[in-house]
């Protein structure tokens, strides 16, 4: 059949040829039914000959059109044309990545083309699907940036299986009518490709490593006279150094690239969420870099291309990289004090040229065999970073950073480039009876040689009696440098009491795991550790913590609220200078409608604080429940830029992108959370309302229950999503089911006022919203917080009954 302009393909009208090559020529189209623009890829007949291939290919490519990933190319129908095959695809407006290295790029833009198509791969690979041939003309990069991953599923129906890619089958892209002749595939084939044993994920990323060395480099890392001696290089050589070809690579990207393109799979990246952490890593590090040069000496263009990279304002990331500081204060030890005695020698001694100003402490191992212990080794551990956080001039990440390592064996240098820190301190901790071990080993992050360890045996009983002695030997050894109330905070316990400052521990160890039960735990052993020492102020704070975990897991507000604002008060009445106190009462507060109160609350944390992510994270939340979005997402994005790889920031940040009306970033902002961790329940939380905000009901009916699988219980929240969307699809039977649901799930836990008129007015039953909101006002339901910028409850904004809700609530501006 031949093919020209006008010729009709099913619903579609050919208007242009845009590219051609061994799987077919591709086709500018005009789908007549839906009034869109769409590429119609043509099936050699060779190929859609072959039952068994055709199958092959028909069922992986119904698996990638089922990814719905943005970086994926959308594949929109495979028909049959005469004697061959024909694939309908959303139409790319751009041009190939072919094209872009033909052209200079900068490492700013190369950086986000390999984050892209990597984003990609995460979801494939998720998915089961290789793609087996990643090469830049299967990567496309729209006018406006954004990358899409071209032709999943059609590798493998190039050649029998077992059989490499036919290396002899080169492409052509036309593009815009622009034609350019490129090398066969065999360039970026793996080593395991081009002996033609097994494949599998770590092909693609092999073959991602490839496309970025050519995007930094000019030219392809393996490149020989003929395909064969391509495929010999590919499994014999190594790839010369990105610094043969371009000036002022960086030694990360070195390192990244050089692991990508390692020939033995076991010690190439074992995933692309992996490979996704270190590229995300390196180009907010040369963001930060780029700012802090911009008003210094100007940087020389390089075969990279003049840097381009988009900055923010220096002064939010200049604070970026001052101390973190979060709610785990925990009470000073003995082996703490000794610890940063001998951390703050080392930093002070050492030449200002090569002083270390940044740390990431990783949560110390517990070598006891005896699981009960973990209690000591994560206590331990925070109360170090607490330790180190009170001196100046060294930027100490924060526990939500750390401890997403623990229990992994990771490499020390990998953990620095992920942190942006110069130094790791890593810890063993086992105890014997009332015998304490403690290893500590410091390690220089740019280079992995270790600069410092020591290891402490003490009594376990003796801890808090020798505590002052070693702070008054820190004090001594850093008079010159440290003042007088420096000195003090970096001596100071928050209490005498060894047991107490133990059953703390015990506390904080089985508050932070979130649960129900753990927090049940918490609750007794915190209240302990207060009945030791009833003016043990961090332990009131922990236990006002303890107490909005109950509360968030949806138990009844007046049995913990009233709680958890008393005990948050006591800390602060014992002492007013405890920064966590106040953001514990802060937060409490704001669901309490209290909206001056805890802003002021706030305002005193981030004075005695102002690093504390969490804090600006809980200021983010008030501001943007009563509509201040501007200032809402600045205070969320500075606890991001703070607490880099804290997924609940990001979720909680495109929570509120969504009260702004800015649904397409939150669904960005989720993506990439989903990526790296595609169980975390708050971003198929609110993937759900951005979806229902989109219109796209039953990708948020999907999401909503892919959160209540994640949850293993029924959470109000996600049941008022699930329920408004199953009630916007039609599905009212569905929606009213999840209503009763919800009233029975009350009969021993807060009454879900909230999210009962939420789902009514799904339903279109307004005066039943009205009136559940009514009794959600009369009982003080925590989550009338949202009446105000919730978007779905746009359509009764001129309903004087809603607006008099809003004023009495006080959320009326």
């Amino acid at each position: 059949m031949t093919i020209s302009t006008g010729t009709r393909i099913g619903r579609y009208e050919i208007r242009s040829q845009i590219g051609a090559g061994g799987m077919g020529k591709v086709y500018l189209a005009h789908d007549t039914e839906l009034d869109r623009k769409v590429a119609i890829k043509i099936l050699p007949e060779h190929l859609a000959s072959d039952p068994h291939r055709v199958q092959r290919f028909i069922q992986e490519a119904k698996s990638a059109s089922a990814l719905n990933h943005p970086h994926i190319l959308t594949i929109h129908e495979i028909g049959v044309m005469g004697t061959s095959r024909f694939i309908a695809t959303e139409f790319i407006d751009g041009n190939t990545l072919r094209q872009r290295i033909n052209s200079e790029m900068t490492l700013s833009e190369i950086l986000e083309v390999a984050i892209q198509a990597g984003s990609a791969l995460v979801a494939a690979h998720e998915a089961g699907i290789i793609h087996r041939d990643i090469k830049p003309e299967n990567i496309m990069i729209r006018r406006d940036g954004y990358v899409k991953v071209l032709d999943f599923g059609l590798a493998k129906l190039t050649q029998p299986e077992g059989v490499p890619i036919d290396p002899d089958a080169s492409t052509r892209a036309l593009v815009n009518t622009s034609e350019g002749a490129v090398m066969g595939t065999a360039t970026y084939m793996s080593p395991e490709q081009a002996k033609g044993t097994n494949v599998d994920a770590r092909t693609d990323l092999w073959s991602l490593g490839a496309v970025l060395y050519e995007m930094i480099a000019g030219r392809a890392p393996f490149v020989g006279q003929s395909q064969t001696e391509t495929l010999s290089l590919i499994i014999q050589k190594d790839p010369a150094p990105l610094t043969r070809f371009a000036k002022e690579v960086p030694d990360e990207l070195q390192r990244i690239v050089n692991k990508l393109l390692t020939k033995d799979r076991d010690q190439r990246y074992q995933s692309a969420k992996d490979l996704l952490i270190d590229l995300r890593t390196l180009k907010r590090r040369l963001v930060l870099e780029a700012e802090v040069n911009r008003t210094g000496p100007s940087v020389p263009s390089t075969a990279l291309g003049a840097e381009k990279l988009e900055t923010q304002s220096s002064a939010e990331y200049v604070v970026s990289q001052i101390k973190h500081h979060k709610i785990a204060v925990l009470c000073g030890l003995l082996i703490v004090g000794a610890a940063a005695i001998g951390l703050t020698i080392y930093f002070r001694g050492r030449n200002t040229s090569n002083t270390i100003d940044s740390i990431a402490v990783l949560p110390f191992v517990n070598a006891s065999e005896n699981a009960e212990l973990e209690y000591l080794s994560d206590g331990l551990t925070e109360s170090l970073i607490n330790s180190l956080n009170k001196l100046p001039h060294l930027s100490v990440k924060a526990r939500s950073s750390v401890f997403r390592y623990k229990g992994k064996d990771v490499d020390p240098q990998q953990v620095a480039s992920q942190l942006s820190v110069q130094a790791v301190l890593n810890g063993r901790v086992t105890q014997r009876g009332d015998d304490l071990m403690l290893s500590l080993w410091l390690v220089d992050g740019r280079n992995g040689n270790q600069l410092w360890g020591e290891r402490y045996n003490r009594k376990l009983s003796d801890l808090l009696a020798l505590q002052s002695e070693i702070a008054r030997d820190v004090s001594t050894k850093l008079r010159a440098r440290l003042s007088g109330a420096d000195q003090q905070m970096l001596a100071k316990n928050y209490t005498s009491n060894t047991e107490a400052a133990q059953l703390y521990m015990l506390g904080r160890h089985h508050a932070l795991k979130r649960t129900l039960p753990e927090t049940q735990k918490a609750i007794s052993y915190l209240q302990q550790a207060i009945a030791l020492d009833p003016s043990y102020a961090l332990a009131y704070a922990g236990l006002a913590d303890a107490y909005f975990s109950a509360l968030a897991a949806d138990l009844p507000t007046n049995q913990f609220l009233p709680q958890a604002r008393a005990a948050a008060q006591k800390a602060i009445e014992i002492d007013d200078t405890l920064a966590v106190a106040h953001a514990e009462l802060g937060f409490i507060v704001f669901w309490d409608w209290d909206w001056v109160a805890s802003e002021n609350q706030f305002k005193r944390a981030l004075e005695l604080d102002p690093d504390s992510a969490e804090t600006h994270l809980y200021y983010a939340h008030l501001l943007s429940n009563t509509g201040r979005d501007v200032e809402a997402l600045a205070e969320a994005k500075h606890a991001r830029e703070l607490d880099l790889l804290n997924p609940r920031t990001s979720a909680l940040e495109a929570q509120f992108l969504i009260h702004a009306g800015r649904t397409d970033e939150a669904l960005t902002r989720l993506r990439e959370i989903l990526e790296l961790d595609s169980n975390y329940f708050l971003a198929h939380l609110y993937a759900s309302s951005a979806y229902i905000e989109k219109g796209m009901y039953a990708e948020a009916i999907s999401e909503a229950r892919r959160a209540r699988e994640i949850s293993g219980a029924r959470s109000f929240y996600v049941e008022a999503f699930l329920g408004y969307a199953l009630a916007k699809s039609g599905k009212e039977a569905e929606a009213r089911s999840v209503l009763e649901g919800l009233l029975k799930s009350s009969a021993d836990r807060r009454a879900p006022f909230y999210e009962v008129a939420l789902v009514y007015n799904g339903l279109g039953r307004r005066d039943e919203a009205i009136a559940w909101l009514e009794r959600g006002y009369n009982q003080r339901d925590p989550a009338m917080v949202f009446l105000k910028v919730e978007p779905k409850w746009k359509n009764l904004h001129d309903d004087p009954r809603f607006v008099d809700l809003l004023r009495r609530v006080g959320l009326t501006s």
